[in-house]
């Protein structure tokens, strides 16, 4: 059973960097598809980046590409969103999602079956 927990939020000035972690204790057995989305005050829930779990697949949102990167550790079971040159509107509450089957478009979060907590990130300006 997939079980997401993020962590590594936390507070930085613009032009900063920080790095979220997203862990399954289930241990990826039932995931094929991982993604990053983030929820700002007073806006929608939107897509940040996807991996596959072979990390042959990568995807992310023309606001964050060339900045963020995704990456996968399986022997860890965790999933990275590396974030640099962080702006105050990347400020938001980000989440981890899986999906157990293969998924298109990685963008769309109704394909998503699992979801974690979310882990806030500030950028201040």
């Amino acid at each position: 059973q997939v079980h997401l927990v993020e962590s590594g939020g936390g507070l930085v000035q613009a032009g900063g960097s920080l790095t979220l972690s997203c862990a399954d204790s289930g241990g990826f057995l039932s995931v094929y598809m991982m993604g990053w989305f983030r929820q700002a005050p007073g806006k929608e829930r939107e897509f940040v980046a996807a991996i596959s779990r072979s990390g042959g697949t990568t995807d992310y949102a023309d606001s964050v590409k060339g900045r963020f990167t995704i990456s996968i550790d399986n022997a860890k079971n965790t999933v990275f969103l590396q974030m640099n040159r962080l702006k105050p509107e990347d400020t938001a509450v980000y989440y981890c999602a899986a999906s157990s089957s293969p998924i298109w478009p990685l963008w769309r979060d109704s394909q998503y079956d699992n979801w974690g907590q979310g882990t806030q990130a500030t950028v201040s300006s």
